[in-house]
């Protein structure tokens, strides 16, 4: 559904699992940081909101989006996470090199996602302007990082109820 339809930060919490013990690592994009800040805001806040202690959430930060795929597997491989979380934000410019950069990192973490036995959450933003990235990282359309989060939870609960 498109953000214009329904809020990223709505959601019943209810409906959210307990977070209690579980340790969530986010890799974060330093592009576009006033947009990605905003998001690991949410994404903290809501972690927190829901049982997950500040120290149980393992942030790291990498140059640009690209490079959010390798530092996911790199954290999957080298720490005990129950989930990883990538945020990032790429907005259209004037050469395909956004298409490149949004292909390469949607197709890197589907397949990390797929392959891997902890869940990979997809917060990158696809934008064509600074006002869509804006609206989407606590704005208009409310912030991602709360609807990453949430499907961190609940993605880690069904891991662990197979």
């Amino acid at each position: 559904m498109a953000s214009a339809l329904h809020n990223l930060s709505g959601y019943d919490p209810a409906k959210v699992p307990d977070g209690s013990g579980w340790t969530i690592g986010v890799v974060v994009s330093e592009w576009n940081d006033e947009v990605t800040g905003a998001l690991l805001a949410g994404v903290c806040d809501t972690l927190q909101k829901h049982g997950v202690e500040k120290g149980s959430i393992i942030v790291k930060t990498v140059p640009g989006s690209f490079e959010l795929v390798y530092a996911s597997a790199a954290m999957i491989e080298d720490t005990c996470v129950d989930a990883v979380i990538a945020l990032g934000c790429v907005i259209r410019g004037d050469t395909p090199h956004f298409d490149y950069i949004c292909q390469g990192v949607t197709q890197g973490l589907t397949e990390l996602n797929a392959r891997a036995d902890v869940p990979v959450i997809y917060g990158l933003l696809t934008c064509d302007n600074m006002q869509q990235a804006q609206d989407r990282c606590g704005g208009a359309c409310g912030n991602k990082g709360v609807e990453c989060a949430v499907a961190a939870l609940k993605m880690i609960a069904f891991r662990k109820e197979l």
